[in-house]
Order: structure tokens, then C-alpha cells, then sequence
């Protein structure tokens, strides 16, 4: 990854701390691009005269805010860097810095791909839902990586990125159209700020008329969680290195098994942890309750745990037979091997507990 070709953009932040004369502000950073953090401490102290701290834990998410802890410190302004604003209130005055990186990769490499996933995507649109399935089918369903979902209406390809590289979406359109695809840009709800925006927790832009993706990004974290809510193909062109690839469908069937094996695991399970975020965008508390309220009705155990930091060291020792996730999405899904019990999600529970039914296919885990 070439750091030099990102475009930090610092000014809107210093004039800010000048006109409301903060003399403290906190600096939050994702954590890619933490090694460059030092420098942008010293231009934001030597353009504005403010002092810095680098809140230096973990982040990744706009969903990841630093509140009461910085305000506890003195300090007067958090700036977040490389995340888009939510639809959330940490409690403090924050200021998102955007930042965009300037490389567009050929689209060549990847067009044989988008036509494979065309394809797919067409014969989809071409066939009939089954309306009945018997238990062994409805599971193999379930299992399903492309597919699982409803019919679809259209064979669209939904062009996202991640926020780095929302910007070069309109260009890519443009040019894919050229090429014959019929692209839609998705809008997603008021979690996400810009169109053709991706989270790891939502995917909320998907429609039916959407038949495959492409991804604008690097790294697999998006376009894991995109094929696992939408059950639909995704190609991905990294603006980092000009890479195509593909999302592969045994990958997302080999998370599919192992979500499916972690619900059978917890069919007799009697006692469960619940878990919920403390972090202002990762705060579930309403469900939460409707877990334990759940577990009420089959006769089991809930317990209410609430933690800042989710981890194997933190609650393996509780003695639960599960847990329940309610914080992060992405905990459950890319962590769970971590853990000594199983680790499930709001959805996965309802399903052990025969509230939701198998042939409904997976369903992603999500914060609207």
C-alpha cells in the first residue's frame, strides 16, 4: 500500500480547532493507517496550535468512537480519520476527516469475471422459486453461497467500494456502461452517509434489481460480509496493487458450515451469554432483551453481559454453555474461532430455537 498517495485532508479540522480556540483534541485513527499517525499529529499541532493525543486503541469503524474516556482527559474534539459520519451521538464534539486515495486500477482484469457473474446472475433471474422444501432441503439451502435469497427482478451490477474510493465511482460506471453493464450505484439507509458505501455491519443498498457486485477496495473484511448478506456473486478490484479477483463461493460456503454447525452445537444448550457493546454505534440494548426474553420462553438462561472490548480472555470463563452477540456483527462472524463456546448471533439463536426457518437462507447479522 502506497501511503503517499492518500490524501489526508487536514484543513477543515485545523480551521475548525482555530475558530473554536480547542486547545485539546483527540485524534483517532484507523489502524492501516496508524503508522502515518505521528506525522498528522505534528502538522495538526503545528497548523493549529492545539495539543494531540492519539487515541491509540483499536479502531474500525465510525462505529468505534472514543467518548467519555477523551472527555474525562480534557480534551474538546475527537478527530476521526477515514471513517464517514453515522447515524450515532458519541456524547462529544467530532470532526471526520475525509481521505481518499488517487489509484484507479484498469478494469480489464476484471471484466471476465463480471461476465461470469452476469451469467449467474441471469440464470437466477430466469428461474423459479420453490415454494416447499423438506428439512434436508431447506438445510442444504441454508448452505447455499449464491442464491438463497428471493428472486430476483433485475441482473444489475452493484458497484461499491469502500469509502477511500467512493469517489471514483461515477468514472467506473461511466465505464463499465460502456462496456454494456447496466450499473447501479446502491443508496443504503441512514447508517451509511454515501452512495455505493459498504460497511462490515451494513449492507442495507442491496435490492432485488441487483443481480452481482463489484467491490472497489482491498482486503476480503466487505466483501465477506456483501456475499454473505445478499447471496450474491462479487468481484473485487483492489485500487492498491490493480488486482481482480473474486469472492470465492467455497469460502463463503465454508463460513455457511461453519455457522450452521455452531447452531446445531447449541440446540441443548441451557445457559447463555448475552453480550452487549458499550460503544455508542455498536449499542444493541433492545435486543439484547428480546434475546433473553427468548430464551425466557424455551425455558433457559440469559445473562446480561455488557463489555467496551469483546474477547476470549474477557468472558470465556462465564459458566454459560453459548453466547449470544449482540455488539459488533463482525465479532461472531470472523472471530468465533477465538472462543471455547460457541459464539452465535441474534439470527442464529432464533434459528437453534426453531423461531426462524432454515430454508430462508443465512441472515447477515446486521446494523441498520
Amino acid at each position: 500500500m502506497d501511503l503517499d498517495r492518500h490524501d489526508f485532508q487536514l484543513d477543515e479540522l485545523v480551521d475548525r480547532i482555530k475558530k473554536n480556540d480547542n486547545q485539546l483534541v483527540a485524534l483517532q485513527v484507523p489502524e492501516g493507517l496508524k503508522i502515518q499517525a505521528l506525522e498528522m499529529m505534528d502538522s495538526i499541532e503545528g497548523e493549529s496550535g492545539a495539543r494531540v493525543i492519539l487515541a491509540a486503541d483499536p479502531c474500525y469503524g465510525a462505529c468505534d468512537l472514543v467518548h467519555d474516556k477523551m472527555k474525562m482527559m480534557g480534551v474538546e474534539l475527537v478527530a476521526h480519520m477515514g471513517h464517514s459520519q453515522m447515524n450515532i451521538d458519541s456524547g462529544m464534539p467530532t470532526h471526520f476527516i475525509p481521505v481518499t486515495y488517487d489509484g484507479a486500477p484498469e478494469l480489464a482484469e476484471v471484466i471476465p469475471i463480471l461476465d461470469s457473474h452476469r451469467r449467474i446472475a441471469k440464470e437466477r433471474l430466469s428461474s423459479t422459486g420453490k415454494e416447499e422444501f423438506s428439512e434436508e432441503e431447506a438445510k442444504e439451502k441454508f448452505l447455499d453461497a449464491v442464491g438463497r435469497f428471493s428472486p430476483l427482478e433485475d441482473s444489475r451490477l452493484g458497484l461499491v467500494g469502500s469509502i477511500q474510493h467512493l469517489h471514483l465511482l461515477e468514472n467506473y460506471k461511466e465505464m463499465l456502461e460502456e462496456q454494456g453493464y447496466d450499473v447501479e450505484i446502491p443508496v443504503g439507509g441512514d447508517r451509511l452517509t454515501l452512495p455505493g458505501q459498504v460497511l462490515g455491519c451494513n449492507y442495507s443498498g442491496d435490492s432485488s434489481k441487483i443481480g452481482h457486485y463489484l467491490f472497489l477496495g482491498s482486503g476480503d473484511f466487505h466483501p465477506i460480509g456483501l456475499v454473505l448478506h445478499t447471496g450474491k456473486p462479487l468481484a473485487m478490484l483492489d485500487p492498491y496493487t490493480g488486482d481482480a479477483t473474486e469472492m470465492s463461493f467455497d469460502r463463503i460456503e465454508r463460513i455457511l458450515r461453519q455457522r450452521f454447525g455452531l447452531i446445531m452445537s447449541v440446540g441443548d444448550s441451557s445457559s447463555f451469554g448475552i453480550l452487549i457493546g458499550e460503544k455508542p454505534g455498536q449499542m444493541r440494548r433492545n435486543l439484547a432483551l428480546r434475546m433473553k426474553r427468548l430464551l425466557e420462553n424455551h425455558g433457559k438462561k440469559g445473562y446480561l453481559l455488557a463489555l467496551d472490548h469483546v474477547g476470549p480472555d474477557l468472558i470465556d470463563f462465564y459458566p454459560v454453555d453459548a453466547f449470544v452477540n449482540t455488539a459488533c456483527p463482525r465479532i461472531a462472524i470472523d472471530d468465533s474461532t477465538r472462543y471455547s463456546k460457541p459464539l452465535i448471533t441474534p439470527y442464529e439463536l432464533e434459528v437453534a430455537l426453531g423461531e426462524k426457518k432454515w430454508e430462508h437462507g443465512y441472515q447477515f447479522d446486521e446494523i441498520p
